[in-house]
């Protein structure tokens, strides 16, 4: 793996983000059929309140999604991923003082959302897709490459790893040389492990456990781990109580120089984040 060194500080459209410190990124999925909070958001008030909500907690970024990619999750259309997206996307971007983070693997949606007010590309795909590299090249925005093996509807069966920790290192180093083939500068990447993504729960055990090794790739890491099967699985808990296993994961990442946390629950993993924050700015 290779190391590139650069500033903490990440221009997001017309914000700046500073990477010295970890900034929690709340999720805002206007999809009817999200794993947790499927069609809770789906209307343009109820979104727009929520996401006001989370940055009353304290999230400098909101995520937002118009395409499901849990498992079995069906494929929508770029307009209507679209339709779905664009609205809010423009509302926040006029009422909130937040950096809008859009879920998308689509090159429309990353197009015209830029042009709304959207500062970062969140893409499980890592730009895989058919003029998805191109289209983010095209935003000037940064990006947030995930590892995944195949498609959301495919990616759980039977994933195999030798090395889930090296393997996962060699396919975001590979991700980062097409960026650069394009002209996206790894100064403007963020990097996601991609947990629950093609991973058993052992896999994203172990791969969790050895998630400084990433740090090689000298780039900031996001961490999404919100109220994921591997929660469940390791505690035996359904997604509706899977809270203090999030948090207990949000400070292990945090220990393990994650820069980012994409979380449903903005407010409790602010305490996380300030109270360790507390404990590290102490004589």
């Amino acid at each position: 793996m290779t190391s590139v060194q650069s500033s903490t500080r990440l221009p997001c459209g017309n914000r700046v983000l500073d990477l010295a410190h970890a900034h929690v990124m709340g999720i805002l999925n206007v999809t009817p059929d999200s794993f947790s909070d499927g069609g809770r958001f789906s209307q343009l008030d109820a979104a727009l309140r929520h996401a006001e909500a989370m940055v009353a907690a304290g999230a400098t970024l909101i995520d937002v999604g118009g395409e499901s990619t849990r498992p079995g999750a069906r494929a929508v259309s770029p307009t209507e991923e679209l339709e779905r997206v664009a609205p809010i996307v423009e509302r926040i971007h006029r009422e909130l003082d937040v950096i809008i983070s859009v879920d998308t693997s689509t090159p429309a949606v990353m197009r015209e959302t830029a042009r709304l007010g959207a500062g970062l590309i969140n893409d499980v795909r890592s730009l895989q897709r058919d003029g998805a590299l191109d289209a983010a090249a095209d935003t000037g925005l940064p990006v947030c490459l995930m590892h995944m093996l195949g498609e959301p509807g495919t990616m759980q069966n039977d994933p195999h790893y030798d090395d889930v920790t090296r393997e996962v290192g060699e396919f975001l180093v590979a991700r980062l040389g097409q960026c650069a083939a394009v002209g996206i500068p790894a100064e403007r990447i963020i990097l996601d492990p991609g947990f629950g993504f093609a991973k058993t729960l052992a896999h994203n055990l172990s791969l969790f456990k050895h998630m400084e090794a990433l740090h090689a790739l000298g780039r900031p890491l996001l961490v999404g781990v919100s109220r994921k099967s591997m929660i469940g699985n390791a505690l035996g808990r359904p997604v509706g109580e899977r809270l203090y296993g999030g948090l207990a994961l949000a400070a292990l990442a945090l220990g393990k120089g994650a820069r980012i946390l994409r979380v449903h629950d903005v407010a409790e993993t602010m305490d996380v984040v300030r109270m360790i924050a507390a404990v590290d700015s102490a004589e």
